[in-house]
């Protein structure tokens, strides 16, 4: 259906793809592999039409083409399941489905049409979704549905899937791959871009792995476990689980208990919550997002006042401390949007290396900094912690995000933390990058620290928790030890089904 041959494309001093040869068969599901910024963004915007190749050509059905925007690739049977829905809220699904589209009325809406042709999809491929329901009243599963009749509607023949699984339930993903799997033997060609290798392995037929712009090789899932995929990618071996010590929890470090905490819109996002982490423990809390995971980060870390229940760290209610107040009880925090609340994009490396302690020895002394300190110890986190960067000096929005995370990470980890508490700490990451978060946070753990770590991303919490706690609507559904959890019990309590005794 699909062959690119030799695509190049260049940017201002990097070569994004590098002679790439891609080819997509009738009835597959063909996977593109491959670190952040290995090249499969580009290669997929350039099939969508959003960038044009400098060199190689695109042929599709054998005929060459030049894809000049995504209306024109979509002419040609290229359909685009987004990461990030595109989809608006206030609408319903037949007139979200219906934007950009000619309508058979000329001037005015055809929904009828539309509707009765999104009923026939849905019943074809089990996609399941009314056509009359707003788009926000559905959950995000129906709401991956919506994206792919979409796609559908428009005679996609060729569906590029952007990690399309990215903020799904397990049985939210088994019942897409499904779907995928019908849309696939209705002798469609569907490309899947994801970096989660477990899934890698069960949908696809054939994967290419790109690195550094460059096909670095060809498998597939016979051929290959989830070792191989990731040796592929990084080009070395890659722990896929970090080694842990044997630690036996200690006291009480962290204890929650009943806490209530609003929203941004009023409404309660924490609902009577109660958890206890020990020192030596990590307990990772796992759920679909918004499901209250942020508000309670920032009601632990102090930027978001409770509306009642209380939080404390060593035996001190810290409910009512402001965030300062807090990590001066031990607690150190990587948030979930490291760009937003982490770090300063146009501070540089040193700067945001002392942005919580520039006030304090050896950093200053009588109100004044003492910048030979400052730099000695910026010198020493970013040998420690494997922050690639060509000086301290260069400006922190400038690094990669695996190395922002690093960056944050060696802050919060340098000031001895009695509580870690770490939000999506490795969303966005690569591979590599990951491997040595995980590894720092089982360190952390040998070192007798409480640790909470918040993650989406279900292999994480299974590899780092020691016990796993799982929200859904502001609550614990259940407290589950790691060597007890199974994907199947966290995901029916992730999607309320089942509570588990704590």
């Amino acid at each position: 259906m699909l062959q690119m041959r030799g695509i190049t494309k260049r940017f201002p001093g990097v070569l994004a793809s590098d002679h790439v040869d891609f080819d997509v068969r009738a009835g597959e599901v063909h996977t593109l592999l491959g670190e952040n910024g290995a090249g499969k963004s580009t290669l997929m915007k350039i099939l969508y039409g959003l960038y044009q190749q400098d060199e190689g050509e695109i042929l599709i059905h054998g005929r060459p083409v030049r894809l000049n925007s995504p209306a024109h690739a979509i002419e040609h049977g290229i359909g685009m399941i987004h990461q990030h829905f595109m989809l608006v809220p206030t609408l319903t699904v037949a007139e979200n489905v219906a934007l950009g589209l000619k309508s058979t009325r000329g001037p005015l809406a055809d929904l009828q049409t539309v509707s009765s042709r999104i009923r026939k999809l849905s019943s074809d491929f089990g996609l399941q979704v009314n056509p009359d329901a707003l788009i926000w009243q559905l959950s995000v599963g129906e709401r991956q549905r919506v994206e792919i009749i979409k796609a559908l509607y428009r005679d996609a023949s060729i569906l590029i899937l952007d990690e399309p699984t990215a903020v799904l339930t397990p049985s939210e993903v088994d019942d897409i791959f499904r779907i995928f799997r019908k849309l696939a033997a209705d002798g469609r060609g569907l490309v899947f871009i994801s970096h989660k290798l477990k899934e890698v392995l069960d949908l696809s037929d054939r994967i290419t792995v790109l690195r550094h712009g460059r096909v670095t090789g060809h498998t597939t899932p016979a051929e290959s476990d989830r070792h191989d995929l990731a040796r592929l990618m990084v080009g070395r071996e890659v722990k896929l689980a970090p080694d842990k010590d044997d630690v036996r929890p200690g006291e009480t470090v962290l204890e929650i208990r009943d806490l209530y905490v609003d929203g941004d819109r009023g409404r309660q996002a924490v609902q009577g919550l109660s958890l206890s982490v020990q020192a030596g423990e990590v307990l990772g809390i796992a759920g679909i997002s918004g499901n209250g995971q942020r508000e309670l980060a920032e009601a632990i870390a102090g930027l978001r006042r409770p509306k009642s229940g209380t939080i404390a760290i060593g035996g001190q209610d810290t409910t009512r401390f402001n965030p300062r107040q807090v990590r001066a009880r031990g607690l150190s925090y990587v948030p979930e949007e490291r760009m937003k609340d982490g770090a300063i994009g146009e501070f540089d490396i040193k700067e945001n290396l002392i942005l919580l302690a520039y006030d304090q020895e050896p950093f200053c002394r009588h109100g004044v900094l003492r910048f030979p300190e400052i730099r000695r110890h910026a010198e020493k986190l970013v040998k420690e912690y494997a922050v690639k960067t060509p000086d301290i000096d260069t400006q922190t929005k400038n690094l990669s995000g695996g190395n922002i995370q690093k960056l944050i990470m060696a802050r919060e980890l340098s000031a001895g933390p009695r509580v870690l508490l770490a939000s999506q700490p490795t969303r966005g990451v690569d591979i590599g990058a990951a491997e040595y978060i995980h590894a720092r946070i089982a360190e952390q753990r040998s070192r007798g620290t409480a640790s909470v770590v918040i993650s989406e991303d279900l292999d994480e919490v299974l590899a780092l928790s020691d016990r796993i706690a799982v929200m859904f609507d502001g609550r614990i559904m259940g407290v589950v030890r790691r060597e007890e959890a199974t994907r199947e019990s966290i995901g029916l309590m992730m999607t309320g089904e089942e509570q588990r005794a704590t």
